[in-house]
């Protein structure tokens, strides 16, 4: 692909490549013909035309800064790292720790950054928490911490006074698309637990406590946001701003769910509560049959299942969105149909033979 006339080269550092936020983001800047786009995570990739990889531990600020500071040339960090750990208050420290060292690292080293883009999500509303204001807006107050999120976006807006580099907060709500071995990653979740139900001869019950199956919910395709995340990066109008991005449809599962199951075969039964981290501890053995018996590709039971974040999702007995008309107001305009996203990944992950 040519650049357009007048285009200017760009360097994307996608942090936290593999994840399924970083994976779609890589393939939409591939389509772009101005940007050269580096991946950093701890298992690194293959390089691939315009694409490198990097692995690098970003907690060890040593190893950072190594692996990094001779990064001369980038001119955008989208930041989507994540660590996990037992308790919300010990999020805080490492994933601050994370992006402090990658700015420590990059910003001295690249004279012409630009843009530093920061995934964050609903958590910032409490979300995750219980019942919060619906429909939530960039302007809500934050609440009581600890929230690695908001230190993040401290840490940037505190970072970026004085500096010719701008920041965005990009804040979608939760995002499906495809990644292996992501700890978050709830269209996964449906399609193997589809899947094994199928297997079983059972219908496909939803899990969850009784009142999310009547909640108001709405998701974010990975694909919407990679645009969306690109699109504020690189708008003048975006500088130091945070964004909800979402889908722009609503949903409440006691419609979607029996369409999810018509596109298994299979037939509803009424919900029924169980944790899915616990009813799905002995399946390994039921999963490894079905690869051998389906032929489907040679992934691990712990690559395929998510069934933590699953039973995280389906205890959310409150509404849970917020409003996208910022990101319109600022000029974009994209949306993407929630039950349409949903089919269409289960019909990927059946092209890629990662499910029947």
């Amino acid at each position: 692909m040519k650049l357009k006339e007048g285009s200017v080269r760009k360097t994307a550092l996608v942090v936290g490549a593999n994840g399924v936020i970083g994976r779609n983001l890589i393939e939409y800047l591939k389509e772009l013909p101005d940007w050269d786009i580096i991946g950093l995570s701890r298992r690194g990739g293959e390089a691939q035309g315009r694409v490198r990889y990097i692995p690098v531990d970003l907690l060890d600020a040593g190893d950072t800064r190594e692996k990094l500071g001779g990064l001369t040339d980038v001119t955008h960090i989208f930041y989507a790292a994540y660590q996990d750990r037992p308790t919300w208050a010990e999020l805080v420290a490492p994933n601050l720790a994370m992006l402090v060292h990658v700015v420590d690292a990059v910003e001295p080293a690249a004279p012409h950054l630009q843009h530093v883009s920061l995934m964050q999500g609903y958590k910032v509303y409490g979300a995750h928490l219980g019942p919060f204001k619906t429909p939530a807006r960039e302007t809500d107050a934050y609440h009581m911490p600890p929230e690695f999120n908001v230190d993040q976006q401290q840490f940037l807006e505190q970072r970026q006074r004085g500096k010719n580099w701008s920041w965005s907060a990009i804040r979608p709500s939760v995002v499906c698309g495809f990644a292996l071995g992501n700890p978050m990653n709830l269209a996964m979740v449906i399609a193997v637990y589809a899947s094994m139900s199928k297997e079983l001869g059972l219908p496909l019950r939803f899990p969850g406590k009784p009142g999310a199956y009547n909640s108001l919910l709405e998701m974010t395709d990975a694909g919407l946001l990679a645009r969306a995340t690109v699109w504020a990066a690189t708008d003048e109008r975006c500088a130091n701003q945070a964004f909800n991005i979402n889908n722009g449809d609503l949903f409440r599962w006691n419609e979607l769910w029996p369409k999810i199951a018509a596109n298994f075969g299979l037939e509803t039964a009424p919900p029924l509560q169980m944790s899915l981290e616990t009813v799905m501890a002995d399946k390994e053995p039921l999963w490894n049959s079905m690869v051998t018996k389906y032929g489907l590709m040679n992934n691990s039971y712990q690559e395929v299942s998510s069934w933590r974040f699953g039973d995280f999702f389906f205890s959310w007995d409150y509404d849970f969105f917020a409003d996208g008309t910022k990101a319109r107001r600022f000029g974009f305009h994209e949306y993407v149909d929630t039950e349409a996203m949903f089919l269409g990944i289960f019909d990927d992950l059946r092209r890629r033979r990662v499910i029947p």
